[in-house]
C-alpha cells in the first residue's frame, strides 16, 4: 500500500509549501494537489519548475491534480471552459510528474434525467480521454456522495466508465461517497479493479443516507463507515496502489497542520492494517 495526503483535510490551516514539508517528513509517499486554492495560492511566489524540482529531490511524489469540477451537462460556453482547463491541468500534471487528474461531475438543484447525464459525461471524458493520451494522464472520475450530485453512487458512476471504455478513464473510490448514498458492496465486488484508480480513505459520523455532508467525516476508523468491508474486498481483488486520506471537518482544521498530517496517517495504517501493510518510512528530513 502507498499512503497519499489529499490537501482538502488541511484546507484552512496550511498551504502547500506546509502540506509538502509535513507529508515528506512524515513519510506520506504521496499527495493529491488541490488547482481550485493552494496550488494558484503557491504560483503567487513560485513556479511549475520549482514544483518540479521538489518532486524530482524528496521521497513524496504528486499522485493527483484534484480537481476539474463539474465536467458534465454544462452550457457550450461553459464547456468551452472545462477544456481550456483541462488543458492547462494536463501541462501541469505532465511537468510535474501527477499521474492522474481528477473529474468531479455537476452539483446542481436543476433535475436531470439520468439518461442525459450518462451520455453527456460519456460524451465529454471520451474527449477528455484523448486530449489526455498523449500527456500519459488518466482521468480518475469521482462520483459524490450527495443527493445534488449528478453522478452520486458507485453504480452510476462505474456503469458510466465501463460506457466510456478506454483506459486512461477510471474511478476515484471514496469511502465516504460510497457511503453516504448507499452504495451497494456486491456491486463493487463484481466491479474491474483495474478501473480503481484512487482510493480516498475517510470516515464518518451515523447519520442516515442522504443526510450526510463532508463536514460530517472523522479519522479513519472512528465512525460508521464499513471500512473493513471495503478494504477487504480492495485486497481480495488486488487493489496495491494509493490510499488516499481526505477530510474535511471544521474542528481537524483549529488543528496544528503537523498534527493533523500525523494523526491522518496514523489513523489511516491502523485502519487498513488487518488487510494491507505499509512499509513506507516513518519520517524523511528535507
Amino acid at each position: 500500500m502507498k499512503l497519499c495526503f489529499n490537501e482538502a483535510t488541511t484546507l484552512e490551516n496550511s498551504n502547500l509549501i506546509k502540506d509538502l514539508e509535513y507529508c515528506n517528513k512524515h513519510g506520506y509517499d504521496y499527495i493529491e494537489i488541490r488547482t481550485m486554492d493552494k496550488l494558484p495560492e503557491y504560483l503567487e511566489n513560485h513556479s511549475i519548475d520549482d514544483l518540479a524540482t521538489f518532486f524530482k529531490t524528496n521521497h513524496i511524489k504528486p499522485l493527483a491534480l484534484n480537481a476539474l469540477v463539474f465536467f458534465n451537462n454544462r452550457t457550450e460556453e461553459e464547456y468551452k471552459g472545462i477544456i481550456e482547463e483541462f488543458k492547462g491541468m494536463l501541462e501541469t500534471a505532465q511537468k510535474i510528474g501527477a499521474q492522474y487528474i481528477v473529474a468531479v461531475p455537476l452539483v446542481t438543484e436543476q433535475k436531470i434525467l439520468k439518461d442525459e447525464i450518462k451520455d453527456s459525461c460519456v460524451k465529454v471524458l471520451n474527449e477528455l480521454s484523448k486530449m489526455a493520451e498523449p500527456f500519459g494522464i488518466k482521468i480518475a472520475v469521482e462520483f459524490v456522495g450527495h443527493p445534488q450530485c449528478t453522478v452520486n453512487t458507485f453504480e452510476q458512476a462505474y456503469d458510466i466508465v465501463q460506457t466510456v471504455d478506454r483506459d486512461n478513464v477510471g474511478l476515484v473510490f471514496d469511502c465516504f461517497h460510497f457511503h453516504a448514498m448507499g452504495s451497494n458492496l456486491e456491486e463493487f465486488r463484481k466491479a474491474d479493479i483495474n478501473k480503481i484508480f484512487i482510493v480516498h480513505i475517510d470516515d464518518t459520523e451515523d447519520f442516515p443516507i442522504g443526510f450526510l455532508t463532508d463536514e460530517d467525516r472523522v479519522w479513519p476508523g472512528l465512525g460508521a463507515i464499513d471500512l473493513d468491508g471495503i478494504f477487504s474486498i480492495l485486497k481480495e481483488k488486488g487493489y496495491d496502489d494509493a490510499v488516499s486520506v481526505e477530510l474535511f471537518r471544521p474542528e481537524y482544521y483549529k488543528l496544528d497542520a503537523e498534527q493533523a498530517i500525523k494523526t491522518a496517517k496514523d489513523t489511516t495504517i491502523k485502519a487498513v492494517s488487518k488487510h494491507y501493510s505499509y512499509e513506507g518510512k516513518e519520517s524523511f528530513s528535507l
